[in-house]
């Protein structure tokens, strides 16, 4: 009899510490702001398949959309619809439900006009975010939440996808390539009439040169024509950066790198994974992957060649860039006081 009991003791303690471990193991509840992007669905799928072994799951959306954005508009009701009947998702009618239901927020809305305002009450209920492309529709608005973000000490950032790809995330400390000296990166570069050229989609692009390149671009200077787009940027070492943006050849992602050891050419996109991988460690460790102040500069970067398009394109200054913004949200603020 004394032999039952303590084998059943034995395996008391073997067994109970295991299921403590498996009951103790949060999934992390994650919300969607804006199901108007085919993101929206990709991310879902990856996110909540046990084979990705995310730690998350996303529970709850609320929909949003923009009546100004056919590519908006037109797919709103299809993708809200394949989230809720395929996927589960709870539909709720504002941005501060949903924030009661979850633990983080993806703010997915194509459009990047409104991310200022649907970011707000996410910042005020403290919920970590990631802001998919572009981070707001104007530099202003920009600076803007990383501020309120900082001030409110919630985690937020933002990126392409195409930072993760492994050739190209590996590029700017490379021993083989050797110190990056200049690169010269292109992408895909259709334009929105809403946006900066560069945010809608050049952004990819873009967020592929300062992924090699780094910051601390000083002047920027683009050359337009109907069909290309070329941006030349001078970083303060006196390296140059450029990247081309396609509007008629043959799509494509790729950066050609200009390195003391060698030339290497790098940025095929790895897809959507290495991304997701990226936005569920981030709600599982609160830790950002891109400092604000990097995603700041590529913004800068864009609005600058929006400036220089218009200034019949001469250089301009990435710190007059900024002054501007700054100013305009110090204007900002005080209306609302």
């Amino acid at each position: 009899m004394k032999r039952v009991v303590l084998t059943v003791l034995c395996l008391t303690m073997v067994i109970t510490p295991a299921i403590m471990g498996q009951s103790q193991t949060k999934v992390i509840r994650l919300g969607m702001i804006g199901l108007d992007t085919s993101h929206v669905v990709a991310f879902t799928k990856y996110i909540n398949d046990p084979k990705n072994k995310t730690g998350c799951r996303v529970v709850a959306a609320y929909q949003g959309g923009s009546p100004d954005i056919p590519s908006s508009a037109d797919r709103l009701e299809k993708f809200t619809n394949q989230l809720r009947d395929q996927y589960g998702l709870e539909i709720v009618p504002t941005i501060e439900e949903l924030c009661r239901k979850v633990d983080g927020i993806l703010l997915e809305s194509v459009d990047g006009r409104p991310h200022l305002k649907q970011v707000r009450p996410v910042i005020a209920a403290g919920k970590p975010v990631f802001i998919d492309k572009p981070i707001a529709g104007n530099l202003a608005d920009v600076l803007e939440i990383f501020r309120l973000a900082k001030e409110n000490n919630v985690p937020c950032w933002s990126s392409s996808s195409l930072r993760f790809a492994p050739d190209t995330l590996g590029m700017r400390n490379n021993d083989k390539v050797g110190k990056v000296l200049g690169c010269s990166v292109y992408s895909p570069c259709s334009v929105e009439k809403h946006h900066p050229d560069l945010y809608w989609y050049g952004i990819h692009g873009v967020e592929m040169l300062f992924t090699i390149m780094g910051p601390g671009c000083e002047t920027v200077t683009r050359t337009h024509t109907e069909n290309t787009d070329v941006v030349v940027g001078v970083w303060k070492d006196g390296r140059v950066g450029t990247y081309r943006g396609l509007r008629k050849c043959k799509n494509g992602y790729g950066a050609v790198v200009f390195g003391e050891k060698e030339i290497a050419s790098t940025g095929k996109s790895a897809g959507y994974g290495p991304l997701v991988d990226e936005i569920a460690k981030f709600f599982r460790t609160g830790k950002v992957p891109v400092p604000a102040e990097e995603t700041i500069a590529i913004f800068a970067f864009m609005s600058a060649a929006d400036e220089s398009k218009k200034a019949g394109c001469t250089p301009i200054s990435i710190a007059a860039i900024m002054k501007k913004a700054e100013k305009k949200n110090e204007l900002r603020r005080a209306r609302r006081k």
